[in-house]
């Protein structure tokens, strides 16, 4: 079982683009710890594509651009059928998703949803482009340095494995509109 802070792993599935965790912060943060078994992992997991779907939903009702809402729905979509591979995983194996106490995340993703939420037009369509590019680099970042390693059941990492490479085409798509968008 590996363990990592809480307040890494926060910092790291952010949907709020973090500012830098200094090493005294996370020196300090080491009697937070959380074990980072395959349970954890599937809520991490879960709640992951949750909040890309509530946020995708945002995007796609609330975009002045087409491709933007466009962007937005598909989001949902994918992140609805990737939620609903894990949960299919979870119960094959018998694990019961349990969210890390004291997770951060929640708090986190209600106040982008609240900052989102409180703007429109073109201002609306550049924050939750921003906001899905680092979102996106975010969990990109933690599957690869954090989620994997600690993935102990070789299903689970095969599914975590093969939706990785979805995230990083997400992230490149906000990318090239926000981009056209004229930064």
């Amino acid at each position: 079982m590996q363990f990592v802070t809480l307040a890494v792993l926060a910092a790291t599935l952010s949907p709020i683009p973090a500012k830098p965790v200094s090493p005294l912060a996370v020196r300090d943060a080491v009697s937070v710890r959380i074990a980072l078994d395959d349970a954890t992992i599937v809520a991490i997991y879960d709640a992951a594509n949750t909040a890309d779907i509530e946020t995708g939903q945002l995007g796609a009702t609330k975009a002045t651009s087409q491709q933007i809402r466009d962007f937005g729905a598909m989001l949902v979509k994918a992140h609805t059928g990737a939620r609903q591979q894990g949960r299919d995983l979870a119960k094959k194996l018998g694990v019961k998703p349990t969210p890390p106490a004291n997770d951060p995340s929640v708090a986190q993703h209600a106040a982008a949803m609240k900052q989102l939420r409180s703007l429109s037009g073109t201002a609306f369509d550049r924050a939750f482009l921003e906001h899905e590019i680092a979102y996106h680099k975010a969990v990109i970042a933690a599957v690869q340095g954090t989620l994997l390693p600690a993935i102990q059941n070789a299903e689970l990492k095969a599914m975590v494995t093969s939706v990785a490479p979805v995230f990083v085409q997400h992230q490149q798509a906000a990318e090239q509109l926000l981009a056209r968008m004229g930064r």
